[in-house]
Protein backbone atom coordinates (compact mmCIF):
# COMPACT_ATOMS: atom_id res chain seq x y z
CA UNK A 1 0.00 0.00 0.00
CA UNK A 2 1.39 3.42 -0.99
CA UNK A 3 0.52 6.54 0.98
CA UNK A 4 0.79 10.16 -0.12
CA UNK A 5 4.15 11.83 0.48
CA UNK A 6 2.47 14.29 2.82
CA UNK A 7 1.80 11.47 5.28
CA UNK A 8 5.53 10.75 5.51
CA UNK A 9 6.21 14.46 6.02
CA UNK A 10 3.55 14.80 8.70
CA UNK A 11 5.01 14.97 12.23
CA UNK A 12 3.06 13.45 15.10
CA UNK A 13 0.69 16.04 16.53
CA UNK A 14 2.47 17.56 19.51
CA UNK A 15 -0.12 16.70 22.14
CA UNK A 16 -0.43 13.07 21.01
CA UNK A 17 3.13 12.55 22.22
CA UNK A 18 2.33 14.18 25.55
CA UNK A 19 -0.68 11.92 26.03
CA UNK A 20 1.45 8.86 25.31
CA UNK A 21 4.03 9.86 27.92
CA UNK A 22 1.29 10.26 30.51
CA UNK A 23 -0.14 6.85 29.57
CA UNK A 24 3.26 5.16 29.90
CA UNK A 25 3.78 6.56 33.39
CA UNK A 26 0.22 5.74 34.44
CA UNK A 27 0.72 2.15 33.29
CA UNK A 28 3.56 1.97 35.81
CA UNK A 29 1.21 3.10 38.57
CA UNK A 30 2.74 6.58 38.71
CA UNK A 31 0.49 9.60 39.26
CA UNK A 32 1.44 12.14 36.62
CA UNK A 33 0.26 15.74 36.79
CA UNK A 34 0.01 17.39 33.40
CA UNK A 35 0.50 21.07 32.68
CA UNK A 36 0.75 20.14 29.01
CA UNK A 37 -2.50 20.69 27.12
CA UNK A 38 -4.56 23.90 27.03
CA UNK A 39 -8.01 22.39 27.61
CA UNK A 40 -10.16 24.27 30.16
CA UNK A 41 -10.98 22.07 33.14
CA UNK A 42 -14.10 24.03 34.07
CA UNK A 43 -17.64 23.29 32.94
CA UNK A 44 -19.49 25.10 30.20
CA UNK A 45 -21.88 27.63 31.84
CA UNK A 46 -25.23 26.13 32.80
CA UNK A 47 -27.33 28.58 30.80
CA UNK A 48 -25.32 27.64 27.70
CA UNK A 49 -25.91 23.94 28.29
CA UNK A 50 -29.63 24.66 28.68
CA UNK A 51 -29.62 26.18 25.20
CA UNK A 52 -27.93 23.06 23.82
CA UNK A 53 -30.53 20.83 25.45
CA UNK A 54 -33.36 22.87 23.96
CA UNK A 55 -31.71 22.99 20.54
CA UNK A 56 -31.09 19.24 20.49
CA UNK A 57 -34.84 18.64 20.76
CA UNK A 58 -35.74 20.72 17.71
CA UNK A 59 -36.42 18.51 14.72
CA UNK A 60 -34.84 20.87 12.14
CA UNK A 61 -31.56 20.63 14.05
CA UNK A 62 -31.44 16.89 13.39
CA UNK A 63 -30.72 17.49 9.72
CA UNK A 64 -27.59 18.62 7.88
CA UNK A 65 -26.57 22.17 8.79
CA UNK A 66 -25.40 24.70 6.22
CA UNK A 67 -21.65 25.23 5.91
CA UNK A 68 -21.86 28.98 6.46
CA UNK A 69 -23.81 28.57 9.71
CA UNK A 70 -27.23 29.65 10.92
CA UNK A 71 -28.12 33.25 10.09
CA UNK A 72 -28.92 33.73 13.78
CA UNK A 73 -25.46 32.51 14.77
CA UNK A 74 -23.70 34.78 12.28
CA UNK A 75 -25.79 37.70 13.52
CA UNK A 76 -24.84 36.86 17.13
CA UNK A 77 -21.18 36.84 16.09
CA UNK A 78 -21.33 40.21 14.36
CA UNK A 79 -23.31 41.72 17.25
CA UNK A 80 -20.65 40.46 19.65
CA UNK A 81 -17.88 41.94 17.51
CA UNK A 82 -19.63 45.31 17.58
CA UNK A 83 -20.16 45.20 21.36
CA UNK A 84 -16.67 43.97 22.10
CA UNK A 85 -14.48 45.70 19.51
CA UNK A 86 -16.66 48.37 17.93
CA UNK A 87 -16.30 46.58 14.58
CA UNK A 88 -19.27 46.58 12.19
CA UNK A 89 -19.61 43.41 10.10
CA UNK A 90 -22.22 42.12 7.66
CA UNK A 91 -23.48 38.79 9.02
CA UNK A 92 -24.42 37.65 5.51
CA UNK A 93 -21.01 38.09 3.89
CA UNK A 94 -18.39 38.79 6.56
CA UNK A 95 -18.97 36.04 9.14
CA UNK A 96 -18.79 32.26 8.96
CA UNK A 97 -19.29 29.44 11.46
CA UNK A 98 -16.44 27.00 12.05
CA UNK A 99 -16.26 23.55 13.62
CA UNK A 100 -13.84 25.08 16.09
CA UNK A 101 -11.18 27.58 15.08
CA UNK A 102 -8.70 24.75 14.40
CA UNK A 103 -10.85 23.53 11.51
CA UNK A 104 -11.01 26.95 9.89
CA UNK A 105 -7.29 27.58 10.40
CA UNK A 106 -6.46 24.22 8.88
CA UNK A 107 -8.68 24.81 5.84
CA UNK A 108 -7.57 28.41 5.26
CA UNK A 109 -4.43 27.46 3.33
CA UNK A 110 -6.58 25.72 0.72
CA UNK A 111 -8.10 29.12 -0.09
CA UNK A 112 -4.80 30.81 -0.94
CA UNK A 113 -1.91 28.37 -1.35
CA UNK A 114 -1.01 26.62 -4.60
CA UNK A 115 1.97 24.23 -4.77
CA UNK A 116 5.17 26.20 -4.32
CA UNK A 117 3.52 29.24 -2.74
CA UNK A 118 4.81 30.52 0.59
CA UNK A 119 3.06 31.07 3.91
CA UNK A 120 4.74 33.32 6.46
CA UNK A 121 4.37 31.53 9.79
CA UNK A 122 5.50 32.61 13.27
CA UNK A 123 8.09 30.49 15.03
CA UNK A 124 7.20 29.31 17.66
CA UNK A 125 3.53 28.89 16.74
CA UNK A 126 0.41 26.78 16.89
CA UNK A 127 1.40 23.83 14.64
CA UNK A 128 -1.73 23.94 12.46
CA UNK A 129 -0.57 27.06 10.55
CA UNK A 130 2.33 25.05 9.13
CA UNK A 131 0.48 21.76 8.72
CA UNK A 132 -2.35 23.41 6.76
CA UNK A 133 0.22 24.94 4.43
CA UNK A 134 1.86 21.57 3.89
CA UNK A 135 -1.48 19.94 3.08
CA UNK A 136 -2.05 22.61 0.42
CA UNK A 137 1.35 21.92 -1.16
CA UNK A 138 2.90 25.18 -0.03
CA UNK A 139 6.17 26.06 1.64
CA UNK A 140 6.63 27.75 5.02
CA UNK A 141 8.92 30.65 5.79
CA UNK A 142 9.33 30.82 9.55
CA UNK A 143 9.37 34.24 11.20
CA UNK A 144 11.34 33.97 14.46
CA UNK A 145 9.59 35.41 17.52
CA UNK A 146 12.35 36.69 19.80
CA UNK A 147 11.95 37.63 23.43
CA UNK A 148 13.97 40.81 22.89
CA UNK A 149 11.37 41.92 20.31
CA UNK A 150 8.39 41.14 22.53
CA UNK A 151 7.78 37.92 20.59
CA UNK A 152 6.60 39.95 17.57
CA UNK A 153 7.77 39.12 14.02
CA UNK A 154 10.19 41.52 12.35
CA UNK A 155 8.65 42.12 8.93
CA UNK A 156 11.67 44.13 7.76
CA UNK A 157 13.88 41.05 8.10
CA UNK A 158 11.83 38.99 5.62
CA UNK A 159 13.74 38.81 2.31
CA UNK A 160 11.97 40.66 -0.49
CA UNK A 161 11.89 37.60 -2.77
CA UNK A 162 10.16 35.63 -0.02
CA UNK A 163 7.69 38.41 0.73
CA UNK A 164 6.81 38.79 -2.95
CA UNK A 165 6.14 35.06 -3.28
CA UNK A 166 4.15 34.78 -0.06
CA UNK A 167 0.37 34.37 -0.18
CA UNK A 168 -0.44 34.20 3.55
CA UNK A 169 0.82 35.94 6.68
CA UNK A 170 -0.20 34.31 9.97
CA UNK A 171 -0.24 36.26 13.23
CA UNK A 172 -1.64 35.29 16.64
CA UNK A 173 -2.16 37.70 19.57
CA UNK A 174 -2.56 37.14 22.45
CA UNK A 175 -0.01 34.55 21.46
CA UNK A 176 0.14 30.82 21.92
CA UNK A 177 2.60 29.62 23.17
CA UNK A 178 4.51 32.71 24.35
CA UNK A 179 1.69 34.69 26.00
CA UNK A 180 2.86 37.83 24.17
CA UNK A 181 0.43 40.61 23.32
CA UNK A 182 0.28 43.04 20.40
CA UNK A 183 -1.08 46.57 20.11
CA UNK A 184 -2.87 48.34 17.27
CA UNK A 185 0.41 49.81 16.02
CA UNK A 186 1.72 46.29 15.38
CA UNK A 187 -1.49 45.35 13.58
CA UNK A 188 -1.11 48.49 11.45
CA UNK A 189 2.40 47.39 10.45
CA UNK A 190 1.13 43.93 9.58
CA UNK A 191 -1.65 45.41 7.43
CA UNK A 192 0.79 47.70 5.62
CA UNK A 193 3.16 44.78 4.98
CA UNK A 194 0.33 42.57 3.71
CA UNK A 195 -0.98 45.26 1.38
CA UNK A 196 2.44 46.10 -0.03
CA UNK A 197 3.05 42.45 -0.97
CA UNK A 198 -0.54 41.41 -1.86
CA UNK A 199 -0.71 38.92 1.02
CA UNK A 200 -3.73 37.59 2.90
CA UNK A 201 -3.41 38.53 6.58
CA UNK A 202 -4.83 35.82 8.85
CA UNK A 203 -5.14 36.50 12.57
CA UNK A 204 -5.76 33.80 15.16
CA UNK A 205 -7.52 35.76 17.91
CA UNK A 206 -8.73 32.87 20.07
CA UNK A 207 -7.31 34.25 23.31
CA UNK A 208 -8.53 37.86 23.24
CA UNK A 209 -11.03 37.25 26.05
CA UNK A 210 -8.64 35.52 28.47
CA UNK A 211 -6.86 38.54 29.94
CA UNK A 212 -5.45 39.69 33.26
CA UNK A 213 -4.42 42.79 35.20
CA UNK A 214 -6.98 44.98 33.44
CA UNK A 215 -5.56 44.33 29.98
CA UNK A 216 -8.06 44.49 27.08
CA UNK A 217 -6.92 42.80 23.88
CA UNK A 218 -7.68 44.47 20.54
CA UNK A 219 -8.95 42.87 17.35
CA UNK A 220 -7.04 43.15 14.09
CA UNK A 221 -10.27 44.36 12.51
CA UNK A 222 -10.32 47.50 14.67
CA UNK A 223 -7.41 48.90 12.64
CA UNK A 224 -7.89 50.88 9.42
CA UNK A 225 -7.32 48.79 6.31
CA UNK A 226 -7.73 45.42 8.02
CA UNK A 227 -10.93 44.58 6.13
CA UNK A 228 -9.08 45.03 2.82
CA UNK A 229 -6.70 42.12 3.46
CA UNK A 230 -7.68 40.47 6.74
CA UNK A 231 -9.60 37.55 8.15
CA UNK A 232 -9.75 36.82 11.87
CA UNK A 233 -10.38 33.46 13.52
CA UNK A 234 -12.07 33.24 16.89
CA UNK A 235 -13.40 30.52 19.11
CA UNK A 236 -15.74 29.98 22.03
CA UNK A 237 -13.51 27.22 23.39
CA UNK A 238 -11.29 29.14 25.79
CA UNK A 239 -13.63 32.02 26.66
CA UNK A 240 -16.63 29.88 27.69
CA UNK A 241 -15.01 26.49 28.46
CA UNK A 242 -16.43 24.96 25.28
CA UNK A 243 -13.52 23.04 23.72
CA UNK A 244 -15.56 19.86 23.46
CA UNK A 245 -18.41 21.47 21.53
CA UNK A 246 -16.25 22.53 18.57
CA UNK A 247 -17.63 25.90 17.60
CA UNK A 248 -15.86 29.00 16.37
CA UNK A 249 -16.05 31.66 13.69
CA UNK A 250 -14.14 33.47 10.98
CA UNK A 251 -14.85 37.13 10.25
CA UNK A 252 -13.41 39.75 7.95
CA UNK A 253 -12.97 40.48 4.25
CA UNK A 254 -16.03 39.20 2.36
CA UNK A 255 -14.07 37.63 -0.52
CA UNK A 256 -11.86 35.75 1.93
CA UNK A 257 -14.86 34.58 3.95
CA UNK A 258 -16.54 33.39 0.75
CA UNK A 259 -13.45 31.44 -0.29
CA UNK A 260 -13.31 29.66 3.06
CA UNK A 261 -17.04 28.93 2.90
CA UNK A 262 -16.59 27.34 -0.54
CA UNK A 263 -13.77 25.13 0.74
CA UNK A 264 -15.80 24.12 3.77
CA UNK A 265 -18.93 23.39 1.77
CA UNK A 266 -16.96 20.78 -0.16
CA UNK A 267 -15.23 19.22 2.84
CA UNK A 268 -17.62 19.41 5.80
CA UNK A 269 -21.32 19.82 6.51
CA UNK A 270 -21.04 22.68 8.99
CA UNK A 271 -21.31 22.92 12.76
CA UNK A 272 -24.35 21.18 14.32
CA UNK A 273 -27.20 23.67 14.61
CA UNK A 274 -27.91 22.85 18.24
CA UNK A 275 -24.28 23.69 19.02
CA UNK A 276 -24.66 26.96 17.13
CA UNK A 277 -27.70 27.76 19.25
CA UNK A 278 -25.75 27.15 22.44
CA UNK A 279 -23.03 29.40 21.01
CA UNK A 280 -25.58 32.17 20.50
CA UNK A 281 -26.40 31.92 24.20
CA UNK A 282 -22.70 31.88 25.11
CA UNK A 283 -21.99 35.06 23.14
CA UNK A 284 -24.63 36.83 25.27
CA UNK A 285 -22.89 35.79 28.51
CA UNK A 286 -22.25 38.65 30.90
CA UNK A 287 -18.90 40.35 31.24
CA UNK A 288 -19.09 39.58 34.95
CA UNK A 289 -19.06 35.83 34.29
CA UNK A 290 -16.02 36.18 32.02
CA UNK A 291 -14.25 38.31 34.62
CA UNK A 292 -14.85 35.68 37.30
CA UNK A 293 -13.59 32.94 35.03
CA UNK A 294 -10.45 34.93 34.22
CA UNK A 295 -9.88 35.72 37.89
CA UNK A 296 -9.52 32.01 38.52
CA UNK A 297 -6.94 31.73 35.76
CA UNK A 298 -5.10 34.77 37.07
CA UNK A 299 -4.80 33.12 40.49
CA UNK A 300 -3.33 30.04 38.81
CA UNK A 301 -1.00 32.19 36.74
CA UNK A 302 0.36 33.87 39.84
CA UNK A 303 0.83 30.58 41.68
CA UNK A 304 2.64 28.90 38.78
CA UNK A 305 4.92 31.89 38.20
CA UNK A 306 5.71 32.05 41.92
CA UNK A 307 6.64 28.36 42.02
CA UNK A 308 8.76 28.49 38.87
CA UNK A 309 10.68 31.47 40.20
CA UNK A 310 11.14 29.58 43.45
CA UNK A 311 13.18 26.88 41.69
CA UNK A 312 15.22 29.43 39.77
CA UNK A 313 13.37 29.79 36.46
CA UNK A 314 12.88 33.25 34.94
CA UNK A 315 9.10 33.01 34.61
CA UNK A 316 7.14 36.07 33.48
CA UNK A 317 3.45 36.58 34.26
CA UNK A 318 1.63 37.11 30.92
CA UNK A 319 -1.21 39.61 30.55
CA UNK A 320 -3.28 37.20 28.47
CA UNK A 321 -3.72 33.58 27.46
CA UNK A 322 -3.63 30.30 29.30
CA UNK A 323 0.09 29.56 29.28
CA UNK A 324 3.33 30.32 31.09
CA UNK A 325 6.29 30.42 28.68
CA UNK A 326 9.56 30.28 30.51
CA UNK A 327 13.23 29.70 29.64
CA UNK A 328 14.81 26.44 30.79
CA UNK A 329 17.87 26.58 33.06
CA UNK A 330 21.28 27.23 31.45
CA UNK A 331 22.82 24.09 30.01
CA UNK A 332 19.50 22.39 29.29
CA UNK A 333 17.53 22.21 26.09
CA UNK A 334 13.73 22.10 26.04
CA UNK A 335 13.40 18.34 25.54
CA UNK A 336 15.98 17.43 28.19
CA UNK A 337 14.43 19.66 30.83
CA UNK A 338 10.95 18.41 29.96
CA UNK A 339 12.15 14.83 30.44
CA UNK A 340 13.81 15.78 33.73
CA UNK A 341 10.53 17.18 35.10
CA UNK A 342 8.72 14.02 34.07
CA UNK A 343 11.31 11.64 35.53
CA UNK A 344 12.12 13.47 38.77
CA UNK A 345 8.85 15.29 39.56
CA UNK A 346 6.24 13.31 37.59
CA UNK A 347 5.14 16.55 35.97
CA UNK A 348 4.37 16.98 32.26
CA UNK A 349 5.08 20.28 30.49
CA UNK A 350 5.37 21.03 26.78
CA UNK A 351 8.83 21.56 25.26
CA UNK A 352 9.00 24.86 23.40
CA UNK A 353 10.82 23.17 20.53
CA UNK A 354 7.55 21.41 19.72
CA UNK A 355 6.25 24.76 18.46
CA UNK A 356 9.20 25.49 16.19
CA UNK A 357 12.95 25.96 16.14
CA UNK A 358 12.73 29.34 17.88
CA UNK A 359 10.88 27.70 20.75
CA UNK A 360 14.05 25.88 21.72
CA UNK A 361 15.19 26.83 25.19
CA UNK A 362 11.65 27.29 26.57
CA UNK A 363 8.89 25.22 28.11
CA UNK A 364 5.15 25.92 28.20
CA UNK A 365 2.89 25.25 31.16
CA UNK A 366 -0.89 25.38 30.79
CA UNK A 367 -3.17 26.92 33.40
CA UNK A 368 -6.07 24.61 32.52
CA UNK A 369 -5.63 22.25 35.43
CA UNK A 370 -7.97 22.18 38.41
CA UNK A 371 -6.77 24.00 41.51
CA UNK A 372 -6.23 20.89 43.66
CA UNK A 373 -4.12 19.11 41.05
CA UNK A 374 -2.26 22.32 40.28
CA UNK A 375 -1.33 22.80 43.92
CA UNK A 376 -0.20 19.19 44.16
CA UNK A 377 1.96 19.66 41.07
CA UNK A 378 3.47 22.88 42.39
CA UNK A 379 4.18 21.19 45.73
CA UNK A 380 6.34 18.71 43.82
CA UNK A 381 8.41 21.63 42.57
CA UNK A 382 8.78 23.51 45.84
CA UNK A 383 12.20 22.95 47.35
CA UNK A 384 13.40 21.01 44.32
CA UNK A 385 17.00 21.69 43.43
CA UNK A 386 17.48 21.45 39.70
CA UNK A 387 20.46 19.15 39.09
CA UNK A 388 23.40 20.23 36.96
CA UNK A 389 22.78 19.74 33.24
CA UNK A 390 24.14 16.60 31.62
CA UNK A 391 27.69 16.91 30.38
Amino acid sequence: MRFADRIDKLPPYLFVGISRKIAEKSAQGIDVISFGIGDPDRETPGHVLDALDAGARKAPNHRYPESEGLPEFRKAVTDWYYRRFGVTLDPETEALSLIGAKEGIGHAALCFIDPGDIALVPDPAYPVYEIGTMFAGGDVYRMPLREENGFLPDFASIPSDVANKAKILWINYPNNPTGAIADRAFFARAIEFAKSHDIALLHDACYTEVTFDGYVAPSLLEVDGAMDVGMEFHSLSKTYNMTGWRIGMAVGNAEMINALMRVKSNLDSGAPQAVQEMAIEALATSDEWIARNNAGYQHRRDRVVESLRGIGLEAVAPKAGLYIWTPVPPGYDAATFTELLLEERDIVVTPGSGYGESGEGYIRLSLTIDDERMEEGLARLEGWKIPPPPA
